[in-house]
């Protein structure tokens, strides 16, 4: 018996509008989990307004592996891999999307991956079946900067079927679209995290959720997680370094306006010159600056104390003799 076989697998399957995908998946997913798996299936309905609710209704009815989310209306695949993540029973979580191009078939290599030693297995979809123009150079680019700016190099970010132990989803907190993100949030705690091809296949029902504004929501997101990955429990230093950069410009703004003076105006008023107007700006969004990182520095520490957080991840404790103590 092999050691994927010995631990509870969830697979967590968003789904918003595939009422035509739903049957052949659950089908594919059953045929790959059969005999190999402890298994359960998380089918988490996005506020669908097809019929996909009352396809899963049936499968779930029929199905004693499977489980049904309901969203109350549409909140977004972030929103619906964390109601699944939450509420997922299993020791390894696998999420894979609902629209029938992630293959279940890729499923068991995934998890006998992780066994290798790994906290995260991200799939790979080397071999894109989507429109290049719309999808695939965009999601290339998403993921090269993704990579630059967090320092986990994945080639593809945005392939929704990874394996996760689950205690490395246990302290993530989704928001926005950052489900793309989990790897590198992950990785701030130190988890192993590796990358497989798996296989992709084209879409054939249903139309695609995704499109060329989604790379504008990238760059935000990706924007909060350089800022919470490099300065959440400093927040004071890029603050207070924008407002040194200020301050700087002020100085040599006031330096500008005293030369200018005393070389080759002494006659004309100091306030006619523009310099002056720009240095007492920069002060003024300095001295800003720096009060906003002191209540930064506030929040951070009400946040962190008021939950019992700490600013660390303990792997392991022994104890004198060598023996591991719990944690």
């Amino acid at each position: 018996m092999s050691n994927s076989s010995k631990a509870l697998l969830s697979i967590v399957v968003p789904v918003f509008n595939e009422a035509g995908n739903l049957r052949p998946l659950h089908e594919e997913i059953t045929r790959a989990m059969q005999g190999r798996f402890d298994y359960e299936i998380i089918y988490v309905d996005d506020g669908s307004t097809d019929s996909s609710a009352d396809c899963l209704m049936e499968i779930v009815r029929n199905n004693p592996h499977t489980r049904l989310i309901r969203f109350r209306r549409n909140f977004g695949q972030t929103a619906a891999l964390s109601a699944g993540f939450r509420h997922a029973r299993g020791k390894i979580i696998v999420p894979l999307d609902g629209d029938g191009q992630n293959d279940p078939a890729d499923i068991p290599a995934l998890v006998e991956k992780l066994y290798e030693g790994y906290d995260i297995v991200s799939g790979w979809r080397k071999d894109r079946q989507d429109n290049p123009v719309t999808r695939t150079l965009p999601s290339r680019l998403a993921n090269w900067l993704i990579g630059r700016i967090t320092g986990v190099k994945l080639h593809d970010y945005g392939c929704t079927l990874k394996a996760y132990r689950a205690e490395s989803l246990a302290q993530i907190r989704l928001y926005g679209e950052m489900h793309r993100f989990i790897p590198a949030l992950a990785s701030w705690g130190g988890e192993k995290i590796t990358e497989m091809q798996v296989n992709h296949r084209p879409r054939t029902r249903g139309k695609t959720k995704y499109g060329l504004s989604r790379m504008f929501k990238v760059i935000l997101d990706l924007i909060t997680i350089k800022f919470l990955s490099s300065f959440s429990t400093k927040p004071i230093y890029v603050f207070g370094g924008l407002g040194g950069i200020c301050l700087l410009g002020s100085f040599l703004s006031g330096l500008a306006v005293l030369y200018y003076k005393i070389l080759y105006t002494p006659s004309l008023p100091m306030n006619r010159n523009p310099l002056l107007i720009i240095s007492l700006i920069l002060m003024t969004t300095s001295i800003q600056f720096v009060l906003m990182g002191l209540l930064a520095e506030i929040l951070v520490r009400t946040y962190h104390e008021s939950q019992d957080r700490p600013i660390y991840v303990i792997e392991k404790i022994y104890d004198p003799a060598g023996r591991e103590e719990e944690v």
